[in-house]
């Protein structure tokens, strides 16, 4: 009978510390699941930023490379509004010139009609003339005065004859001068349009892909914050969780504490009544203490550290890159040509001369009035480049210039004011 109360005190005492180990075991599963989550959800926040980080920076570089295409767009249209100005003017000169040209050469027929009536005269009387102007004269001096004053007469006529052929041949030369200029700013026309066409075209392209770009980054940042809020939630059921089993163990040490204090009392009832029980015995029943155990959760935090990673200039003479474009003079001009013997552009010459000193410079008119440093004319000096509305030439010195010019003329040199300069760029 005493062994069977004690065995019930035992199995009283195992019951309640059980009750409150299978509590806890169910609050740690869910601990667990939430952790888990948490877990996941910081992951995929974690790429999801990685993303955003990616996105951002292409961002940059598209947005980047939209600035530039919208300055060179700006330039262009720049260079067409010059350009129309120029092609306005030159019809204007044009016009002026057909009309000096028109009167010179009615003025060339009128004294040639005029001289052909004098000549007939003198050559139909022959010499009646000379017998009336020997007999018409007072003296031998009047006489010669009068042969010499026919004679002067031819003289003056030829001599103005040929000033107004010369004029007449200078203002036919003009003419072809300032319709070749005219042609060459049409073509530039018509150059430049269909660069404002390409221009557009890609910055339409690219401004679609930055929009494309937007909505990956809202995507991207959508699903970061439902990560965040994911990790949030996981981070609450977790703190609750843990209070939740706080207050567990506090209660199951207060049971254990109560089913201790509980199997003390029985057992010192129990040995009081023993003790009664067995008066004149020489015996004595000694009482075990038990001894209880906590046990306790311990985790151990990480740390990790990151670690941080922590214009135009050469020694080439502009005296040598003249010399040798120069060598090329005479050449022909080919449209898109890069070639200094077979044919270039204005541009294409411009690239391939000074790609032999190892400069690098693009193949595009409007592109290389924004390279190197820029200066005044007043300060321009050999192997700067001089920039027009299209057109882009070396510089020579001395208000000149060496260049791919026309088809008309091919390569070579001029005047560095017989256009409209819209820049000097320093490259050297």
């Amino acid at each position: 009978m005493k062994l069977h109360k004690s065995k019930k005190i035992l199995a009283f005492v195992l019951v309640l510390a059980l009750a409150g180990t299978g509590f806890q075991a169910v609050d740690a599963s869910t601990m667990n699941k939430a952790k888990n989550e948490k877990a996941k959800a910081e992951q995929e926040l974690n790429e999801t930023q990685n993303q955003i980080e990616a996105i951002e920076q292409q961002q940059a570089q598209l947005q980047s490379e939209i600035n530039k295409k919208d300055e060179e767009l700006f330039n262009l249209l720049v260079n067409i509004g010059i350009l129309e100005d120029e092609l306005t003017a030159k019809t204007a000169q044009l016009e002026q010139v057909t009309k000096e040209l028109s009167i010179a050469e009615e003025t060339e027929r009128s004294q040639y009609a005029s001289m052909k009536k004098r000549i007939q005269f003198m050559y139909e009387k022959g010499d009646t003339a000379m017998i009336e102007a020997i007999l018409g004269s007072a003296d031998m001096a009047d006489f010669l005065n009068r042969v010499e004053y026919v004679s002067d007469v031819y003289t003056y006529d030829r001599n103005l004859l040929k000033e107004y052929q010369n004029t007449v041949q200078q203002v036919a030369e003009l003419k072809v001068t300032v319709e070749t200029e005219k042609s060459e700013m049409e073509d530039m026309q018509v150059e430049y349009a269909l660069q404002q066409e390409n221009l557009e075209a890609v910055l339409a392209q690219k401004r679609s892909q930055m929009g494309n770009y937007d909505t990956q980054l809202a995507n991207a940042q959508a699903a970061a914050e439902k990560y965040k809020q994911t990790i949030i939630a996981q981070n609450a059921i977790i703190k609750e969780e843990e209070r939740k089993a706080e207050e567990a163990r506090k209660k199951a040490e207060e049971e254990r504490k109560k089913a201790e204090e509980a199997a003390r009392k029985a057992a010192q009832a129990q040995a009081q009544a023993n003790a009664n029980n067995n008066t004149g015995n020489g015996t004595s029943n000694g009482n075990n203490g038990n001894s209880g155990s906590s046990s306790g959760d311990s985790s151990n935090g990480g740390a990790s550290g990151g670690g941080a990673n922590p214009g135009y200039s050469t020694n080439v003479s502009g005296n040598d890159v003249v010399n040798y474009a120069c060598q090329f003079v005479g050449n022909p001009y080919v449209w898109g040509g890069t070639s200094l013997t077979n044919g270039a552009d204005c541009s294409g010459f411009v690239m391939s001369v000074y790609a032999k000193f190892g400069i690098s410079l693009p193949h595009s008119s409007a592109a290389l009035q924004g390279c190197g440093k820029a200066v005044s004319y007043a300060n321009a000096q050999p192997g700067d480049l001089i920039c027009y509305s299209g057109h882009v030439a070396i510089y020579m010195g001395g208000g000149r210039i060496v260049h791919a010019q026309s088809k008309a003329v091919g390569i070579t040199t001029s005047s560095a004011t017989y256009r409209t300069i819209v820049g000097v760029r320093r490259v050297l």
